[in-house]
């Protein structure tokens, strides 16, 4: 629907309609709000468009293709496997289609008005909505800003060309010889890693001690043994300090243990972050929005900020920058405005790498347990001893539990392997819900499944396991 009569007062006003905007949006029209959604780019955010989607999509053909390539040892042999990347880049497109298509039919259907466009604010309760066609003005009661994020660009790697951000890593129109992928957060080992499976010759310059930084390191050396399988060069403790482009190739020059170093390929990478968007022609400066130093919109419990008609969600306040969170912060955001008592709780946040093989991470880690004050009890068990596993071939990783000693309260989970991504909801669910060790073990999970590890590691932690010693 499209904007009509600039003189109608809008209930609410959502900002950005990616994962947080458009929940928002959808949440408030149930509960009877009358709302206006403006998107400067794309509906559906950089998620659907340009981050989880397309990413995981790509990543799902690297993963089949891979393992059209190592099934030999089972009985099935293919030979003369191809990969056409403008084929696959066709399937990306019509999968982030289909979705952005949803997202559109899901606003019509709850009579949601939309306006593609920029916002900026005029006051507290009055926003000028425009594009190059038209300009309007709306006034309204409440606003919920949720203009997501965009690449932190380096000063010595700028964008375009051979220099990519995530956004032209996944659209590229053929597959590069060589990459090289400045940082080794989430973002740069999946695409890196991906990219390594279609056959790339990737070198990963990460900052930190250890690629992942964030996850405990038993989980991510399995990744980092996975990239070494993978032929791919990771350097830890680095600093990319400059790069030189041709018509060709890139090479950049970096510093480990005090030395210089030199590294060319086709492509660099660049994945150091993500910086709020909150600057630029928004306005919020000049209706006295706090920000923090790093240009985040300051809110309380009900995702309100310091000026009572905004709130805010999603990548533009604290926390992980993840759709779930944003998606989260939405229903709470859209109840508060209608009057309900909803307040934001983080405990149960899970991160997920969809690496190879994938990460999960939920509650507190076992460090985090202890710098709490907690005595922990520690479950792991392990994929190579799970019958599903043996029959997907996919044995390494384990499920890690970290329980409080004295009631047997789950505090947190940690899960390396195939389907982590899948299996951690379960421990999410158990987490929020104040479960116990044994409430999990009593818990009947069907066999042969992934999700029986999931009971066996309670069992372990209980010191009861029956599949390992």
């Amino acid at each position: 629907m499209v904007v009509g009569d600039a003189s109608l007062e809008i209930d609410l006003l959502v900002i950005g309609a990616g994962p947080g905007g458009y929940v928002a949006a959808i949440r408030a029209a149930q509960l009877g709000q009358n709302v206006l959604i403006v998107e400067k780019n794309e509906f559906g955010g950089v998620c659907l468009n340009q981050g989880c989607i397309p990413s995981k999509t790509l990543i799902s053909a690297a993963h089949q293709y891979e393992t059209m390539n190592r099934s030999a040892n089972i009985g099935i042999s293919a030979s003369d496997v191809t990969i056409d990347f403008v084929k696959i880049q066709e399937w990306k497109s019509s999968v982030v289609k289909k979705l952005t298509s949803g997202v559109g039919g899901l606003l019509k259907g709850n009579k949601i008005l939309t306006f593609q466009g920029e916002a900026m604010f005029i006051n507290e309760q009055e926003a000028r909505l425009f594009n190059e066609n038209e300009s309007l003005r709306y006034r309204f009661k409440h606003c919920i800003v949720a203009t997501g994020s965009r690449p932190i660009e380096l000063e010595a790697f700028p964008f375009g060309g051979r220099i990519l951000s995530s956004t032209e890593a996944l659209s590229l129109e053929a597959i590069p010889q060589s990459l090289i992928v400045v940082g080794g957060g989430y973002i740069g080992i999946e695409l890196g890693q991906m990219y390594a499976k279609f056959g790339t010759k990737v070198t990963i310059l990460a900052r930190t001690p250890a690629i992942l930084p964030g996850f405990e390191k038993d989980v991510t050396k399995l990744v980092q043994r996975k990239l070494e399988k993978e032929k791919v060069e990771v350097y830890t403790e680095t600093q990319a300090q400059s790069v030189e482009t041709t018509d060709h190739n890139v090479t950049v020059t970096y510093e480990v243990k005090g030395e210089k170093k030199k590294v060319t390929a086709d492509y660099v990478l660049v994945t150091v972050g993500r910086r709020p968007n909150t600057d630029g022609d928004l306005g919020l400066d000049l209706i006295g929005v706090k920000l923090s130093e790093r240009g985040l919109i300051e809110i309380d419990g009900q995702c309100r900020t310091n000026i009572p008609s905004i709130f805010a969600i999603g990548d533009v306040v604290a926390g992980p920058a993840l759709a779930h969170k944003a998606s989260y912060e939405a229903k709470v955001a859209a109840e508060a405005i209608a009057g309900q008592s909803s307040q934001i709780d983080y405990k149960v946040i899970p991160a997920i790498v969809y690496s190879d093989p994938e990460i999960a991470s939920v509650g507190l880690s076992e460090v985090e347990a202890k710098e709490k004050g907690y005595i922990v009890k520690i479950g792991k068990f392990p994929y190579s001893a799970n019958g599903r596993a043996l029959s997907l071939q996919s044995t390494e990783g384990f499920v890690k539990l970290v329980a409080d000693e004295k009631t047997g309260l789950v505090l947190g989970a940690q899960i390396v392997g195939e389907e982590a991504s899948n299996l951690v909801a379960e421990l999410g669910l158990a987490i929020e819900m104040g479960a116990t060790l044994e409430d999990i073990a009593l818990t009947i999970h069907a066999h042969p499944t992934l999700g029986e590890m999931v009971g066996e590691v309670a069992e372990t932690a209980l010191g009861h396991g029956i599949h390992q010693m």
